[in-house]
């Protein structure tokens, strides 16, 4: 299952240098506007515990994590949904990820230069939202164009698109993200509804994640910022820390808090995880949360889903405290489960086609 996030903000907020600590590899980070023009992509291993103490248990000659691909995309600007300072470019590259993870300045340091020429978080996020909702008001009114003529053509289903819509456009036009459109989740559950949000791909339709970018991770920021879903990350101190030894960050009693937002960014686009576990290797598998069994079989390759006849589960936990898989066996401890199996995250799986 390949997702990926992508890390947006204002020029010269953090972005690249972010990007560098999270996939520890090099990219353009200079002190002026645009230095980033084509996203950079890396895949980054989500952290999971449980890989490294199944692998033990089974004597698991390799180990396979989940992973989430980030997306480096372009500092935006005011103007952006008009083609200022390439926006149009670097939309069309927001548009295409599947969760948004968005970087906003609030640390002080007058050698780094500010688009705005002064630190105001609530400003930026206003900004960017400001653009990212003025392109999806584009896309909305074509689209609106488009299913009016529908209507009139007593096209089948074209009347209830048209309220979902012109619900849409409304929350736009009040200044919000299309993910906080009243009712959203009824409307996704009609088939109507969820066709026509996923046939405008609203870049404010994706999930959102704020990373603030401090100087120290244990402040209390005002209550604006602290209700939104954040993390907070010094991230020149994350670029720091790919340079160190062990014993160096031993010694200044530094440590890394980049997997809190690799956790979070997971978690974002409602993803868990299955496990494997053999004598060969110990996988983690990613599926959407509320997955059916044969659903999530589907990720390992399509042909489980298919052809799924039962699957045998056991909690990570239980399994390492049996000992072992056959031992598990031994005791009833693994259940048997069919088609209508809702997958849990830590489940450990072998799958019956």
């Amino acid at each position: 299952m390949s997702l990926q996030i992508g890390i947006v903000g204002l020029p010269n907020v953090g972005k690249s240098t972010l990007f560098k600590a999270l996939t520890k590899n090099p990219v353009d980070i200079n002190n002026y506007p645009f230095c980033t023009i084509e996203p950079n992509v890396g895949i980054v291993e989500v952290p999971d515990e449980r890989l490294q103490k199944l692998s033990q248990m089974s004597r698991t000659e390799k180990i396979v994590p989940a992973v989430v691909e980030f997306v480096d995309i372009a500092g935006i600007v005011k103007g952006a949904s008009e083609g200022e300072g390439l926006g149009n470019k670097f939309l069309a590259n927001i548009r295409e990820v599947d969760a948004i993870v968005q970087v906003v300045r609030v640390f002080q340091n007058d050698q780094i230069t500010h688009v705005h020429n002064e630190i105001n978080p609530r400003e930026d996020i206003e900004v960017i939202n400001a653009e990212l909702i003025l392109a999806d008001l584009e896309t909305v009114s074509k689209t609106e164009n488009r299913i009016e003529k529908e209507v009139r053509a007593r096209k089948k289903g074209a009347d209830k698109q048209l309220e979902v819509v012109e619900k849409i456009k409304s929350t736009l036009e009040s200044g919000h993200l299309a993910n906080e459109t009243q009712d959203l989740a009824e409307i996704l559950k009609e088939e109507n509804g969820k066709t026509i949000v996923r046939e405008m791909q609203l870049l404010t339709m994706k999930p959102f994640l704020y990373v603030f970018n401090v100087s120290d991770i244990d402040q209390k920021l005002d209550d604006f910022l602290e209700s939104k879903g954040h993390v907070k990350l010094d991230i020149k101190i994350e670029e720091e820390l790919l340079e160190m030894s062990e014993e160096e960050k031993k010694e200044l009693e530094l440590k890394s808090n980049i997997d809190s937002l690799i956790v979070a960014a997971y978690n974002l686009l409602g993803l868990e995880t299955f496990l494997t576990t053999g004598e060969k290797e110990t996988r983690a598998w990613t599926f959407k949360k509320g997955s059916s069994a044969p659903e999530a079989a589907a990720v390992i390759h399509t042909d489980f889903q298919e052809k799924f006849i039962r699957a045998e589960v056991i909690d990570w936990q239980k399994l390492l405290e049996i000992g072992s898989w056959g031992k598990a066996k031994e005791v009833g401890a693994i259940k048997m489960v069919g088609k209508d199996y809702i997958m849990q995250d830590g489940d450990v799986v072998e799958f019956r086609i």
